[in-house]
């Protein structure tokens, strides 16, 4: 865990986004909370991790998404560098790692 962004307030944030039973829910908070843009900007994260982790190219990935290859590359560094937050929710999700060598679904 990040101690950086480890605070009180924070705790609070996700606390109350733990309260959130449906899209419907989630939509209305977040446009509460968030910018349009900054609620874009973590969807496309969102879809840019789902792609690398399909061994989408960075290429394939900027045309889909319009992501930046810079954006891209720090997607990159926390699936395999970071806190294994993705990982965690695409195992939630149904969705499986894939294997680094063959493109097989572990």
């Amino acid at each position: 865990m990040n101690k950086k962004i480890k605070t009180d307030a924070v705790d609070h944030l996700f606390e109350a986004i733990l309260t959130l039973k449906t899209p419907e829910e989630c939509y209305a908070f977040f446009e509460d909370v968030c910018t349009v843009n900054e609620l874009l900007s973590l969807s496309q994260r969102y879809e840019v991790a789902k792609m690398l982790r399909e061994k989408r190219t960075y290429l394939d990935i900027a045309e889909s998404t319009g992501a930046s290859t810079a954006t891209i590359s720090r997607v990159n560094r926390s699936l395999n560098y970071g806190s294994d937050g993705y990982d965690m929710v695409f195992k939630r999700l149904g969705f499986e790692k894939l294997d680094d060598e063959n493109g097989a679904e572990k």
